[in-house]
């Protein structure tokens, strides 16, 4: 299969983040860090600032692992991708939790599925249990096997 090489006029592909809603933005990140060897963003240095010119009330702030952070929201991302140094956000792929009131209900419309390879499933997913993942039933099909887990939240994903 060969790739059509983009053509000048064509438009540019657009940035996304996958917006997670959570009860504990901090663990959540925390949890899927782990889960997929990405980093938490330290957002201290742009926070620091904002408190110093006053726009951003500590009141929107915690301590998280040492340093300030945003009370309500928190992103992980790919440490190879590339990120902003100002404000520590990733600019590549990214997962952010933001802090909800209500809990989750039902099944999810959207979820991650993991991709560790055959021969690492079963090793990623004792890993994904110890760090607070549960497994909701093991699945298999013509078109394979995977195994559906609940994040600490209750989030549904998928370790294939």
């Amino acid at each position: 299969m060969t790739q059509t090489p983009a053509t000048p006029d064509a438009p540019a592909p657009v940035h996304w983040k996958l917006v997670i809603d959570a009860a504990d933005p901090h663990a959540q990140a925390d949890f899927w860090a782990a889960a997929l060897h990405y980093e938490v963003e330290d957002n201290s240095a742009f926070i620091e600032r904002l408190l110093e010119l006053g726009t951003l009330p500590g009141a929107a702030t915690v301590e998280f692992h040492g340093r300030p952070a945003f009370r309500d929201l928190i992103g992980v991302r790919h440490p190879e991708d590339p990120y902003d140094l100002e404000r520590g956000t990733g600019l590549g792929r990214r997962l952010l939790f933001q802090r909800v009131p209500e809990p989750k209900s039902g099944k999810n419309r959207l979820h991650l599925d993991l991709h560790p390879g055959e021969e690492r499933r079963a090793g990623e997913l004792e890993r994904l249990e110890g760090l607070g993942a549960s497994v909701l039933r093991r699945v298999t099909e013509p078109a394979g096997e995977w195994v559906v887990l609940a994040d600490p939240e209750g989030n549904e994903f998928c370790l294939h």
